[in-house]
């Protein structure tokens, strides 16, 4: 059994971090979150020479057909530039709900424009996933659907929608009403709220595409904060070998060392946690709710943990926007709660263990 990546995963990692490094400087970061920008097309395009967009796209449809641990993979870096990207909505929840519950009409009408970029797609599935809140939710009947949506993924600039009702069915939605902005701690991820008014839609046609989207998302928010919490590391221990007090660099002091290896200590096994559960989403399925719920509850704790503990080492600079570390610990508190924060996540894998009642 091989517990390494492959090459060809060793070079993804490696293509996508040198690109992000180009594409997704803080300079860039700052404008976006400035601006209140609602894509960064010059982004998205750049990614999408990489074939990003198709990483889980059935090659008959233009894309590389490749698996959730690549795509794991790739959102780790995603997390580590702190890129605002569609990646999560529109290269992974969407693709897979067309391929597992989409008909072959409407897989070769999205497929093909989503592996190459051309086409955004917004999901809203928060409410199914970690539950209704402010009176939002979705009802659907004769082929229409009404109500709020809120927390909704890529949604501001999506040629399509994929939506969950309150039910658990998934709907397509070809042509989305606007969508308007939601303020959250993260400027670099836009989420938006959708309100539908009888508007059109076509039923999906899986019962548990649901539940795998919400599998999949899991083990993309934990494989993005790991990405996030493994940048605000290093630039700790970068900080702690340039920062003087006393006469000599802070990293030579006993505590500032301790910070630095308690970080690294979380984050090491951590990595095994999400690649493994990106695995199984793929080859062990009935091991694949319960292995993504732990790593997005476990990651959301270490997450929360990495970008306390930078932060106090950086000390006072931390906390300015000199530096921009801020964005690095919004992306992390955000992806703590988005579809279903540990708590709620804990509570959905005991259930799938059998260890509390439905």
């Amino acid at each position: 059994m091989r517990f390494a990546l492959s090459e060809d995963q060793k070079l993804l990692v490696d293509s996508v971090g040198k690109a992000l490094a180009a594409l997704s400087p803080l300079e860039r970061v700052r404008r976006f979150a400035d601006r209140r920008e609602a894509t960064a097309p010059d982004l998205w395009a750049g990614l999408a020479e990489l074939g990003l967009p198709g990483l889980l796209i059935p090659e008959a449809y233009g894309g590389l057909g490749l698996g959730l641990l690549e795509a794991a993979l790739a959102a780790e870096a995603l997390g580590a530039a702190v890129a605002p990207s569609p990646f999560l909505g529109t290269a992974v929840l969407a693709p897979l709900a067309l391929t597992l519950a989409g008909s072959e009409a409407q897989k070769a009408k999205w497929l093909p424009k989503l592996a190459s970029g051309e086409a955004l797609a917004g999901v809203a599935i928060a409410e199914a996933v970690a539950g209704s809140r402010d009176g939002a939710g979705i009802e659907a009947a004769d082929g229409k659907l009404s109500g709020k949506a809120l927390f909704v993924l890529d949604g501001l600039a999506a040629d399509l929608l994929i939506v969950a009702d309150r039910r658990g069915g998934l709907h397509l939605v070809e042509t989305p009403p606007k969508a308007t902005p939601m303020d959250s701690i993260d400027a670099t991820r836009r989420l938006s709220e959708i309100e539908f008014r009888d508007t059109p839609a076509t039923p999906l046609a899986s019962n548990s595409a649901l539940e795998r989207l919400r599998d999949a998302a899991w083990v993309i928010l934990a494989a993005e904060t790991l990405g996030a919490g493994q940048a605000m590391l290093d630039k700790a221990v970068a900080y702690a070998k340039e920062r003087r007090q006393f006469g000599r660099v802070i990293g030579s002091f006993q505590a500032v060392k301790h910070l630095c290896a308690e970080m690294a200590a979380e984050l090491e096994p951590a990595r095994a946690l999400v690649w493994y559960a990106a695995y199984a989403f793929d080859h062990a399925p009935e091991e694949s709710t319960v292995l993504a719920a732990h790593a997005k509850a476990h990651l959301s704790e270490i997450g929360r943990f990495v970008a306390r503990t930078s932060t106090e080492v950086h000390g006072g600079i931390g906390m300015t926007d000199l530096l921009g570390l801020h964005y690095w610990f919004k992306r992390i508190g955000q992806n703590r709660q988005l579809l279903g924060g540990p708590e709620r996540v804990r509570e959905i894998a005991a259930r799938a263990q059998g260890l509390v009642g439905a």
